[in-house]
């Protein structure tokens, strides 16, 4: 099966797709890894993406579905990924319906947590202490969560109207949380 997690950054998306990873023997498709992975590499693409998440910017859609469609269309993937924040707006949702389409998959299930501003610092900083990870700072996340909001609000209500989308409170446990997924998948 292939599922798509979204919510603000710092929901929860990456620990909830390693728990479905994990459970179902699946791929986890994090852009953030991604692009992190890019950006250590140093390439054009790596300084490109560096410049627009440092600006609180979400990387443009034509890099993101380039460094996708590698893995979509990897045969030992098909039908066990778990898209963790992506797609980020409606052309990379058309995007990945193409690709899935071009490949014989589907989305079988979407999960959005949905997170409010003040849980999301909290667990910033949290994680900025624990990961230690560099795009960490309170700052800038809170640019990118109302980046996020103004930006997703139209992939939310193109998703919200499948049958196959389903709001979770992103503010529960973590475990809780996996649970009400689990619970989901199980009907």
């Amino acid at each position: 099966m292939n599922i798509i997690i979204f919510g603000p950054p710092g929901a929860g998306k990456g620990t909830q797709a390693k728990f479905l990873v994990n459970k179902y023997n699946s791929f986890q498709i994090s852009t953030g890894d991604i692009l992190r992975e890019e950006i250590k590499k140093d390439s054009e693409i790596g300084k490109k993406i560096i410049n627009n998440m440092n600006d609180g910017k979400f990387v443009d859609d034509e890099i993101v579905n380039k460094l996708l469609e590698k893995i979509v269309f990897d045969k030992n993937k098909k039908n066990k990924l778990i898209f963790d924040g992506y797609p980020r707006t409606i052309d990379q949702a058309k995007n990945l319906e193409k690709l899935l389409e071009k490949s014989d998959q589907n989305i079988d299930y979407i999960f959005f947590l949905n997170v409010n501003k003040d849980s999301i610092i909290r667990r910033i900083e949290k994680r900025k202490i624990l990961e230690k990870r560099s795009d960490d700072d309170s700052e800038i996340i809170l640019k990118r969560y109302d980046t996020y909001m103004v930006v997703t609000k139209p992939v939310l209500d193109y998703y919200s109207k499948n049958k196959k989308f389903h709001e979770i409170d992103g503010s529960m446990e973590i475990n809780d949380i996996s649970s009400k997924i689990e619970e989901i998948l199980r009907v």
